[in-house]
């Protein structure tokens, strides 16, 4: 492709493995059938970006990450249908849209999943991006790689969002906070009046919190060893909370339940923590596993608690969400009052990307928002 075709940009690329991401000029082609070129005006940063940067999981580097986008498209490619430029967006996970996961509503299991979102290249194994030497950097990053100016996505994973909504806060609905409200509500459905324990109390555990005590459950108890992210925790709507360092969380919740609760949520990643969030579960409880460990990590449990309490245990990816219809219902809720995100959100400027992750790694921020650009 001619240079002509190319954009200049900033992005944020990893090199190699662990190592601080790195802004540097690049440039990005234009879009093609149904991509749309977005510019980015804010960008989330997940614990799937720290995790892929140290090479848990094997995105091929040197790469830009950045999977939390939000921003305005600036170029549509010919085929998109129902986008147009000026639309505000929010960046989601990729997924093919003709399999049959996908076909069945499930998008998040689609069958292409892995490689569209980690594959560091599009369906057809190009980038789009190149550096300054003219070398290719591995992208697609969620169908997206937004820790740069601006992004490449398909029609079908930018969705568009209301203009009157706070564009640079909207990113981490596209990943974290939807993975968390979403687990609550479309994957375990927690009930009114239900009792519902986070075990976790991150960006995502509180996102569950949030949607716990919008869905009606009215014992709603966080588990972590933080104690501002257990402070905040009941500011949002959470009951109790455990400060797991100082109290065993299986017996308190035990105690606080009468037996043990409902729904459970394991956002830490931590084989210890999902045994525990088993072991609280009342007779014909459920627990969702959404924290991430590295590839091929084993846990265990106790084969007959869990047959014999009816008890399950579900894997849940990006909250089991369709996100065209989820997404622009959690802007609704926060625009109405009910669900507010915003609590958990600390902007950093684009330099401070470094510093971002490590605040967050550390604890010190529950969600980072990189701010790359500006609205008009």
């Amino acid at each position: 492709m001619t240079s002509s075709a190319f954009r200049s940009i900033r992005a944020a690329v990893t090199r190699s493995k662990g190592a601080p991401f790195v802004l540097e000029s690049a440039r990005i082609r234009a879009p093609r059938e149904d991509e749309v070129l977005v510019r980015i005006i804010a960008t989330g940063m997940c614990h799937t970006d720290m995790i892929v940067r140290d090479q848990y999981y094997p995105v091929p580097l040197p790469a830009v990450l950045g999977h939390e986008g939000s921003g305005v498209i600036e170029a549509v490619g010919p085929l998109v249908k129902d986008l147009a430029v000026g639309d505000h967006v929010v960046l989601t996970y990729g997924y093919c849209g003709h399999c049959l996961p996908c076909g069945d509503g499930h998008a998040s299991y689609c069958q292409e999943f892995f490689g569209r979102n980690f594959g560091g290249c599009d369906s057809h194994g190009d980038c789009a991006l190149e550096d300054s030497e003219g070398q290719p950097l591995h992208d697609h990053f969620f169908a997206q790689s937004s820790f740069a100016t601006y992004a490449l996505s398909l029609e079908n994973n930018a969705i568009r969002v209301p203009k009157e909504a706070p564009l640079e806060l909207l990113g981490p609905l596209g990943c974290g906070i939807q993975t968390g409200a979403g687990a609550v509500i479309n994957s375990l459905r927690v009930t009114p009046g239900s009792r519902f324990a986070a075990f976790g109390a991150g960006a995502v555990g509180l996102s569950a919190v949030l949607a716990a005590r919008a869905a009606g459950a009215t014992t709603i108890i966080a588990v972590d060893v933080v104690p501002s992210r257990l402070e905040l925790a009941l500011q949002l709507g959470a009951t109790h909370v455990i400060n797991s360092r100082e109290s065993d969380p299986v017996a308190a919740i035990r105690e606080i339940t009468a037996g043990g609760c409902n729904f459970a949520l394991e956002s830490t990643g931590r084989p210890a923590v999902l045994r525990q969030a088993v072991d609280a579960l009342g007779t014909l409880g459920c627990v969702g596993v959404v924290g991430a460990p590295p590839l091929g990590t084993p846990a265990e449990f106790d084969v007959n608690d869990l047959l014999l309490g009816g008890k399950s245990i579900r894997g849940i990816v990006e909250g089991d969400s369709v996100p065209k219809r989820f997404i622009p219902q959690l802007v609704e809720l926060y625009l109405q009052g009910r669900f507010a995100f915003d609590k958990l959100i600390r902007f950093y400027d684009f330099e401070q990307i470094n510093q971002a992750a490590e605040d967050s790694e550390k604890g010190i921020t529950l969600k980072p928002v990189l701010r790359i650009g500006q609205l008009d």
